[in-house]
């Protein structure tokens, strides 16, 4: 129940009217409609005031304070904030939030008296500090620094971008920007290297027409626009129009030096046509982890590969036609071959002539054989002995698994090698230390002859590793030596070879892990080693417990080193 007031004259002629009404006859009945009428709207006035007032002392005004302090410096203005971790923001109630009251019927009370007001705009904060020139403070003022900066300026600070991040779609983003920065981000000299992963649709399904013809839009756009100067492209995870890319690219990229296509899949042999013919500057194809078409890659080879000097490609089953086309001399600038396979893709074998590469190739100074284990192979007509590799640099024969490579297989690919710094023979259980050190390689730097399967019972060498030490003690920088089954005296003597050798001071990383080492082998030449950073000591049962993990950095290593004291 609602409960009226009323003033005192509205009281007095309300009892008079009500003393009157008892009092009249049935022909008074006429006036009495007209004063009902007035006592109602007086009424009504009374309640809507009392409203008003209650309202008014509800609204209670609460001043905002600014988030933000303007001050102005010698060359650009300063925006400072002044809420703390520990301010509470006042924030006002959303309107509706309260539940609205149901009748029997289902309406709420409410909605039938309500009428839609105006929605009220907000009023911005209003700034209390009297010293700040709000007329400086614009738009204009804060982007005066992005307008002003020399493109010169923009270019180099976007170079750096593009070398961390890669030039898409970092430079497609800043373009649209302000028009400064798109001249800037148009600048040929960022897209030199660009790589363009397949980012309309997942890898492999299928695609609508629109799609399809945005595909093509954007890759016109690009290679007309963008790509004039362009030298390294690479494609990553593309299963369709790889042909229509490759194109373009051949097209309008004549610079281009080099070509990576990396899990993608249908480049045929008029893409490797067109690519020869255009980009006559093509020096480096890797096509790793991709599905191409072996017979046209061939016959680039075959009509192109004097321009050619790296190859990347995975081992397949017709990786021996490759092979033999490098063999016959199709490309006598290589200078870095590698072929690869996955890791878990199992014991894998190729067929290699090593002395018919040998003279197909006689400039390559890297060869990598990534978990793949070459089997020697014999072509008639190739002479049984050749100057082998002079130039080569790099040499990897590294697996997961059992390498059935011997000392002799070695001999042949490395009899003619005296320039080798690198060395890679992980998992070659057959190679043994004498035939390491019959290799005519005296300048070697990194040596990685780990064992990485379970088993070493296979494992041919079991000692002379101190021989390796003593001869490449004044050159070797990175040494592998885990599972090895050394004894611990031949450890410590190797050890000390390598201390009081003429380049322990440029000596950094070692690997020991699941060796005989022991605390007063490893002491020496930790104390005469300063350039060593990475040094791995797990499952060494000769080293007392808690020193047995991979160390990391100077500062680690010093740490075990006052222990070993």
């Amino acid at each position: 129940m609602e409960s009226t007031i009323m003033e005192p004259e509205s009281l007095q002629a309300s009892s008079a009217e009500m003393s009157t009404t008892q009092s009249s006859t049935a022909g008074t009945s006429q006036s009495s409609p007209a004063k009902g009428k007035r006592l109602l709207k007086r009424k009504a006035d009374s309640v809507t005031d009392d409203k008003r007032k209650r309202k008014k002392k509800k609204t209670v005004k609460r001043t905002i304070r600014p988030n933000y302090t303007v001050q102005e410096g010698e060359d650009m203005l300063l925006i400072i904030s002044n809420i703390n971790s520990s301010d509470s923001i006042w924030k006002p109630k959303r309107k509706g939030c309260k539940k609205k009251k149901v009748n029997a019927k289902g309406k709420s009370k409410t909605s039938a008296n309500k009428t839609k007001k105006a929605p009220v705009k907000a009023k911005p904060p209003k700034v209390t500090d009297k010293n700040v020139d709000l007329e400086s403070v614009n738009a204009d003022s804060f982007d005066c620094w992005g307008q002003s900066l020399p493109i010169e300026v923009l270019v180099k600070i976007f170079q750096f971008a593009v070398l961390q991040d890669g030039a898409v779609p970092f430079l497609c983003r800043v373009g649209r920007v302000c028009r400064l920065w798109n001249g800037a981000a148009s600048s040929p000299v960022l897209w030199r290297s660009v790589s363009v992963g397949y980012c309309w649709i997942e890898p492999g399904k299928s695609q609508l027409p629109g799609t399809e013809q945005k595909i093509r839009n954007t890759i016109d756009w690009l290679a007309e626009n963008r790509l004039s100067q362009l030298r390294e492209f690479s494609l990553c995870h593309w299963k369709k129009h790889v042909d229509y890319v490759i194109q373009n690219v051949s097209q309008s990229c004549t610079n281009l030096h080099s070509l990576k296509l990396s899990y993608c899949t249908g480049m045929t042999e008029t893409a490797f046509q067109n690519l020869g013919a255009q980009c006559r500057l093509l020096e480096n194809i890797n096509l790793q982890h991709s599905e191409f078409n072996v017979d046209g890659l061939v016959s680039f080879l075959e009509a192109y590969g004097n321009q050619i000097k790296k190859i990347y490609f995975t081992h397949s089953t017709k990786s021996d036609r490759l092979l033999s086309a490098l063999s016959k001399g199709c490309c006598p600038e290589l200078m870095l071959l590698e072929i690869n396979t996955k890791l878990d893709g199992g014991y894998c074998q190729l067929a290699i002539c090593i002395q018919a590469l040998q003279i197909g190739c006689p400039k390559l100074q890297t060869f990598r054989l990534m978990n793949v284990t070459p089997v020697p192979k014999m072509i008639r007509n190739t002479p049984s002995s050749t100057s082998g590799f002079p130039m080569l640099e790099e040499l990897c024969i590294a697996t997961s698994s059992h390498s059935f490579m011997t000392d002799g297989d070695l001999n042949n690919v490395l009899h003619g090698s005296p320039h080798l710094r690198v060395l890679d023979l992980r998992g070659g259980s057959r190679i043994t230390a004498t035939g390491l050190y019959a290799l005519p390689c005296e300048r070697l730097e990194c040596l990685y002859w780990g064992l990485y399967f379970n088993s070493n019972t296979m494992v041919a060498s079991k000692k002379g590793i101190h021989m390796l030490a003593h001869k490449w003690s004044s050159t070797l920088r990175e040494l592998d030596l885990a599972n090895q089954p050394f004894s611990e005296e031949d450890i410590e003597i190797a050890m000390g070879h390598l201390a009081h050798g003429a380049g322990v001071e440029f000596f950094r990383s070692l690997n020991l892990s699941g060796t005989k080492i022991t605390s007063s082998a490893l002491r020496l030449l930790i104390s005469q080693s300063p350039a060593l950073k990475y040094l791995n000591l797990s499952s060494c049962r000769y080293l007392p417990r808690g020193l047995k993990r991979v160390y990391h950095g100077r500062e680690d290593i010093q740490l075990l080193l006052d222990k070993l004291d």
